[in-house]
């Protein structure tokens, strides 16, 4: 169930984290979750799971995103029917994408974890002693049922016993994100916003 109270965790994009602390939703849910630790003392400023092709296509698709976005706001000014085609046409590209990226990097077993998730960070359990307080990891989280993919920086905040049900040498990690680009923020939070909605639906 989401958790309205202070999130241990902050987010700030795009610089590492301050003294920012915010409320936020948390939910428990399972999603993808993929791990990178970083050199001690390392937070890169664009993290990235892909090749520097792939994270430059990325940013060439953010930019003609965003421009397709203005002229769609323009267009639905003077042709909602026009538009309301644009924006499918939109949704069904963007999910054939998920798709293809889906089927050519597919997620292993392991890679599908119960965590808790919030705008500012997560927890997740892991073998005891893999990560240590202060560590930062790079993660590549994906978050069904749309399969949106958001990457970032988080730093170990804190560690306590796992509960893993009968699996010894198991911790869990208290993370926070240190760098987080503001899309991959919306895309956390519209998902949050949806696990809710869909939990309301259920009762």
């Amino acid at each position: 169930m989401s958790n309205p109270s202070a999130d241990p965790h902050g987010e700030q994009s795009g610089a590492p984290l301050a003294d920012d602390r915010r409320e936020y939703f948390r939910i428990d849910d399972r999603i993808g979750l993929e791990i990178r630790p970083l050199p001690t003392g390392q937070v890169p400023e664009n993290p990235t799971f892909d090749s520097d092709i792939g994270a430059t296509l990325k940013a060439e698709l953010r930019r003609h995103d965003l421009e397709f976005r203005q002229h769609l706001a323009v267009l639905a000014e003077r042709d909602r029917t026009l538009t309301a085609l644009l924006k499918a046409l939109d949704s069904k590209l963007d999910a054939l994408a998920r798709i293809m990226a889906l089927e050519q990097n597919p997620l292993q077993p392991e890679d599908w974890r119960e965590v808790t998730l919030s705008e500012g960070g997560l927890s997740f359990e892991c073998l005891t002693g893999q990560h240590g307080i202060g560590d930062c990891l790079a993660v590549r989280l994906t978050l069904p049922p749309d399969f949106l993919q958001a990457e970032g920086v988080v730093r170990v905040v804190s560690t306590e016993p796992g509960d893993a049900a009968g699996t010894a040498g198991f911790e869990r990690l208290h993370t926070e994100f240190v760098r987080l680009a503001d899309a991959d923020r919306q895309s956390i939070a519209r998902h949050v916003m949806r696990w809710q909605i869909r939990q309301r639906q259920t009762r």
